[in-house]
């Protein structure tokens, strides 16, 4: 393979590791912490977007303007959770139900309300030459990286993380020891909105950013969770990696298209052959390998 194609390779996967971390990981702490199935996940992305992008328009720098998406997006997060999700935690298929509806009403509210265009963004930092593609590209890969590594680091390493754990695996016991579970949830939940609306504000110079939006991000979120596994934050790395290792591969060789055709037909395979996930097969690899010694 000549140096150019291993450049473009290479870029492929970039892009589409980016794109499905930033796509997954607000997801990823909603429903692999919490057991909410959260189908409206698309229009918290779609929320930030707007914000962003309107924000841009009003004057500010883009900066700012990913700043107020990111905080509306938490903020619309925060008011569905103190006045309708709260009353779903350990109801999975009714919050299934409840969150399709929730996407369907923001979806058309937006439409209603900004129509079915809003203004453009430019995509800022030039190009790289090398591969002719832009530099935003890589700035958001290495956002995705930071952002993986300051969850673990917030939910590993801090009290607060130690808490939404504790919460998460057996809320009872974490109450009886003064645990504040309510407040968990809902400071989790809202980390999880932001989350999403920060992909929505990256993703807002990049992608035409319309009502439909949202549903951009939504399939390779939920795919990349179900491949991932129980373990959120490893499960989302090591999922995020293989599927855009699949899909960037077979781009570079027939298409996007036919990446993302690749895609889906990998996680199904991997869904079929392992029903807990990669961390799930880790996780018993490791019991057994305990087991013997």
């Amino acid at each position: 393979m000549a140096g150019s194609e291993l450049l473009g390779l290479g870029f492929e996967f970039v892009e589409v590791f980016a794109f499905i971390v930033l796509a997954t990981v607000g997801l990823a702490v909603i429903f692999g912490m919490m057991g909410i199935i959260n189908l409206a996940h698309g229009e918290f992305i779609l929320v930030g977007a707007y914000a962003t992008t309107f924000s841009a328009a009003a004057g500010l720098p883009l900066a700012l303007a990913m700043g107020c998406g990111v905080l509306t997006a938490t903020v619309f997060g925060l008011v569905l959770e103190r006045f309708i999700i709260r009353r779903l935690y350990g109801r999975l298929l009714d919050s299934m139900v409840v969150t399709w509806g929730i996407s369907l009403v923001v979806v058309q509210l937006v439409r209603i309300v900004f129509g079915n265009s809003t203004p453009g963004i430019g995509i800022p930092f030039g190009e790289v030459s090398a591969v002719d593609a832009p530099t935003y590209y890589f700035v958001l890969a290495a956002v995705s990286v930071a952002v993986l590594a300051g969850l673990y680091a917030l939910f590993m390493w801090t009290d607060f993380g130690v808490r939404a754990r504790a919460t998460m695996q057996d809320e009872a016991t974490a109450r009886s020891m003064g645990v504040d579970t309510d407040r968990m949830y809902m400071a989790t939940f809202a980390i999880g909105s932001a989350l999403a609306g920060l992909a929505g504000s990256l993703y807002a110079p990049v992608l035409t950013v319309t009502p439909g939006y949202g549903s951009s991000f939504l399939v390779e979120a939920f795919v990349t969770v179900v491949v991932g596994g129980s373990s959120v934050l490893v499960g989302t790395i090591l999922a995020s990696g293989f599927l855009g290792a699949v899909n960037a591969g077979m781009t570079n060789l027939a298409g996007t298209f036919m990446g993302k055709v690749a895609m889906l037909i990998a996680a199904i395979v991997v869904i079929r052959l392992l029903p807990d996930g990669i961390t799930g097969l880790l996780e018993d690899v490791r019991d057994k390998w305990g087991g013997n010694q």
